[in-house]
This record gives C-alpha cells, sequence and structure tokens, in this order.
C-alpha cells in the first residue's frame, strides 16, 4: 500500500460522494455515503469495508477496488489513485527531475512570456528572463525554499500579499497536487522525505494534507499588481509533459489586451535594458550529486498557476527575488 493510505482515500471519496445515488432522502448529520450505502453499491460486506478504511486489510483485489470505483462514481484519475494506493500498480518510477529536450526548446522559444518547469514534487528546474522580469530572479534561493510547497507552508513572514481567499484556495491546491505525486511515486525518496518533513515543521500543512483532495492542479488566473507597470491579469495553466510529470508553468495574457502591452513593456524593460537579449536566457539548475537534496532554484517565487479568478483579489509583487 502506498504511503498516502488506502483506508484515509476510501474515507473521502465516500465522504464527497452523493447519498442521492442509493435514493436517500431527508437531511443528514455526516457528509456523503454511510458504510452501509458503499457496501451496498460496491457488493462486499460492510466489516470489510470498515477493515479497509481502518487499515486492518490493506490487499483489496483489483475486482473490489474497480467496484468500489464505480460505486463512489470516481473518474479515471481518481479511480487510478484508488488502485495505486491499494498497491495495484506496477513498482513505480522516482520523481522525474530531467527535463525533457523538447520543453527546454520551448522554455528558450516562449520568450516573452514567464515560463518555468518544475518536477512532480514542485521544486524548481528551469525559467525564462520574463519569468525573473515578473516574479524576480530564483537563482539566488537555496535549500528547501526552492520548493513551492515547502515555501508556502514555512515562510511566516511573506513579503508580498495575497488576498486571504484566493491563498486558501492556491495552497489547498498546491497540497493536493502533492498528494497525487506521493500516490504515484511513493518510494521516491525526496519526496518521501519532504512530506515528512512538511508534517513535522507545519501544522498547516498537516491540517491541509488530511483535509486536501488529491487532484492535479491545473492552473488558475492570477491577478498581480507589479510594482513598475500595475496590474495585469494573467492565465497561468500548468501544462504536463507527454510521457513524463515534468510540468511546465505558463503565464501569458489575453491577446490585444492592456496586460498584454503591459507584461511586453515590462519584459522588454527588466530583460532588454538590464542585460540585453537576457530574455532568452535559461535559468536552469545542475543535477543533483548522488545522495542529496535536489539543487533546484527556489520555487517560492512564481506561485504556479497563479490564483483563483477574484476580479477583487490583487496579488502586490515585491521587487525582490522573495516572491510568491
Amino acid at each position: 500500500m502506498s504511503a498516502a493510505g488506502l483506508g484515509p482515500l476510501l474515507r473521502e471519496f465516500r465522504d464527497r460522494c452523493t447519498s442521492g445515488l442509493v435514493g436517500a432522502v431527508a437531511a443528514r448529520r455526516a457528509p456523503g455515503l454511510r458504510r452501509e450505502e458503499l457496501a451496498l453499491l460496491a457488493g462486499v460486506s460492510v466489516d470489510y469495508l470498515v477493515q479497509l478504511e481502518q487499515g486492518r486489510s490493506s490487499r483489496p483485489s483489483a475486482p473490489v477496488v474497480a467496484a468500489l470505483s464505480r460505486a463512489l462514481r470516481l473518474d479515471a484519475e481518481e479511480s487510478a489513485l484508488l488502485h495505486r494506493a491499494a498497491g495495484l500498480a506496477p513498482v513505480t518510477a522516482p520523481v522525474a527531475r530531467a527535463v525533457p529536450e523538447g520543453v527546454e526548446r520551448m522554455v528558450g522559444r516562449l520568450e516573452h512570456w514567464p515560463v518555468a518547469v518544475y518536477s512532480a514534487d514542485w521544486w524548481l528546474l528551469r525559467w525564462n528572463g520574463a519569468w525573473s522580469a515578473l516574479l524576480g530572479d530564483p537563482a539566488s534561493q537555496e535549500g528547501r525554499e526552492r520548493n513551492v510547497v515547502w515555501f508556502e507552508m514555512t515562510q511566516p513572514n511573506p513579503r508580498v500579499w495575497i488576498d486571504p481567499r484566493e491563498d486558501e484556495n492556491y495552497r489547498d491546491a498546491i497540497v493536493g497536487d502533492l498528494r497525487v505525486s506521493l500516490i504515484e511515486h511513493p518510494d521516491d525518496p525526496e519526496l518521501v522525505d519532504l512530506v515528512a518533513a512538511l508534517r513535522e515543521v507545519s501544522p498547516e500543512f498537516v491540517e491541509r494534507w488530511d483535509a486536501a483532495r488529491p487532484a492535479r492542479f491545473r492552473g488558475m488566473r492570477k491577478h498581480v499588481e507589479h510594482p513598475d507597470v500595475g496590474l495585469l491579469v494573467l492565465d497561468g495553466d500548468v501544462l504536463q509533459a507527454p510521457g513524463d510529470d515534468v510540468r511546465m508553468v505558463v503565464y501569458s495574457p489575453a491577446p490585444g489586451t492592456p496586460d498584454a502591452d503591459r507584461l511586453a513593456r515590462l519584459v522588454s524593460r527588466r530583460t532588454g535594458a538590464d542585460a540585453p537579449g537576457s530574455a532568452l536566457v535559461v535559468g536552469q539548475v545542475p543535477p543533483p550529486e548522488p545522495g542529496t537534496e535536489p539543487p533546484v532554484a527556489r520555487a517560492g517565487g512564481g506561485r504556479p498557476g497563479g490564483s483563483l479568478p477574484q476580479e477583487s483579489c490583487v496579488a502586490a509583487i515585491a521587487r525582490s527575488p522573495v516572491t510568491r
């Protein structure tokens, strides 16, 4: 069974599921399906379901997991998570930290849009000059602060203001994404150590981890108040490389808008005036030494995918490389 836990995952899916699936009516105190209802839908005994949820039976058969997936109305990704948590998946590969050549080329070619590349456990691997212009140069950052989730969960005094509503949703999203990564890569030592360390030092992480629904973070719209050019509304998209779990975060404005003009002016000013041609320069990190923490650049700068599309939510980005 994966370190993410079959029992907690089953309970989460059951609590989320509507009781209307079995014709239940009238208000109830507890959310979701009762164990008796799920057992009936899946064709298993209530006692066996209790054993699964409590971790006393952690190796259900593939037909049982498939029946539970159908009863819980899981989509393909959720069903895959449940199968992996039950140990019904091939031996997992470690988290990929090598950037595919095609992704390398895209980071360099998209010089007018902020672009960064992350591993599945949210370590920053590459970034371009436009990324540094918008969010500060991450090259000077060290240690675990280079990891997005670590930065968000352990920095007590961020130097930017984020609307509390969008910040709550963003934090839940990245923790939920990290849960998926642990289910998919339960034997990756760096990822396991990261989660263990976060659970030790961050009560906030523990609370969000235990409550978050495992789901990939696909990106959100971002409102940025930049000190040089003012308000920018950008779409933050998280794109995954085919056949790889390396993901690329791209911030782009709608064409023909003031946001597009402001971003172009910012990138030209920061990369053109300070270092001619540096918009084409790709920031990168060397491969890790065996047995060491991945020497990647800080992912705190950038808040991958941005924040929720709230018209009133404005993120004030400081000039410092310490950004979120």
